[in-house]
């Protein structure tokens, strides 16, 4: 039986914490909002007061915090989990963080003996709740084949992708590819409304085509069913395309699509809907066009 820590018990950490006690191993958990803790206390796990009360009882330290800047103060903040981590321990990062902050968070937790893997996720709340998500990892061999069991407690499509930083990477070009395929949908379902043409059916014809894709059939329907409620953030999704375009601009790759969705995730986070589910970029389009929801 190991110790497992999870820090960052928001939409998604909270489900894949839940999951990881349902195995044999014990579990602390910390929240800046104790009150997100309390399914997890009443499911046996211990709330700590602080990153580095966490950090000194466990083996394995799981964080799911909004970004580079959470991560870097849960680590080596006040209190901070760096303090407390022992030299065989296991930081695993599995929000969406740059690359680039993802190596040197790493480097700094290697010189005090503990290794790192970065392993944001794909999937959503309901694959959270699931136990569905894909895993994206980066990190050493050694220390991905000793997490693995864990990861199969949150997930079914775990890829060791490679070194440090892999993981992070990967989840970049997962989200280029959603945020280019999702407004691809919106579009479409957008043209066929002005066309005069059932959009639903529409979306109907190209499920069984080459258009199909799993943005189409999930994020289509929510589109024509108005149906926002988040199951990712509008502003998180913003948050990750400003990560893909910095890290494009510092490899000097050029991300076109990746771009313009970025631009029309920061119109719809401005006009005060960063609450909801990024499927309501159709609302945008709609607008453009003339027409009504």
């Amino acid at each position: 039986m190991m110790n497992l820590g999870f820090i960052g018990l928001g939409a998604m950490g909270r489900p894949m914490a839940l999951n990881l006690r349902k195995t044999d191993h014990a579990l602390w958990v910390f929240s800046r909002n104790p009150g997100r803790a309390q399914t997890l206390v009443e499911a046996g796990a211990t709330l700590a007061a602080s990153p580095f009360a966490v950090a000194r009882a466990v083996d394995v330290l799981f964080l799911n915090v909004s970004d580079d800047a959470a991560v870097e103060s849960v680590l080596f903040g006040p209190q901070g989990a760096a303090a407390g981590l022992r030299a065989d321990s296991v930081v695993v990062d599995m929000g969406t963080t740059s690359p680039t902050a993802t190596r040197g968070f790493a480097a700094r937790l290697a010189e005090a003996g503990v290794a790192w893997l970065d392993a944001p996720v794909s999937g959503g709340e309901a694959g959270a709740k699931a136990a569905t998500l894909s895993i994206m990892v980066g990190g050493s061999v050694a220390a991905f084949a000793w997490v693995l069991p864990l990861f199969q407690t949150m997930g079914k499509n775990i890829v060791h992708v490679g070194e440090t930083g892999a993981g992070q990477v990967a989840k970049a070009c997962n989200q280029i590819v959603v945020s280019a395929t999702l407004l691809g949908v919106a579009e479409a379902l957008t043209f066929a409304r002005k066309q005069g043409v059932d959009a639903a059916k529409v979306r109907a014809a190209l499920l069984g085509g080459s258009a199909y894709s799993r943005i189409l059939e999930i994020h289509g329907q929510r589109m024509l069913t108005r149906e926002f409620t988040p199951g990712f953030r509008a502003r998180l999704h913003q948050k990750d395309m400003g990560i893909v375009l910095a890290e494009a601009r510092q490899a000097n790759v050029a991300v076109p699509s990746a771009a313009l969705a970025a631009r029309m995730l920061n119109a719809l986070v401005a006009a005060g809907a960063g609450e909801l589910d990024s499927a309501a970029l159709v609302t945008l389009l709609e607008r453009l066009a003339g027409l009504e929801a």
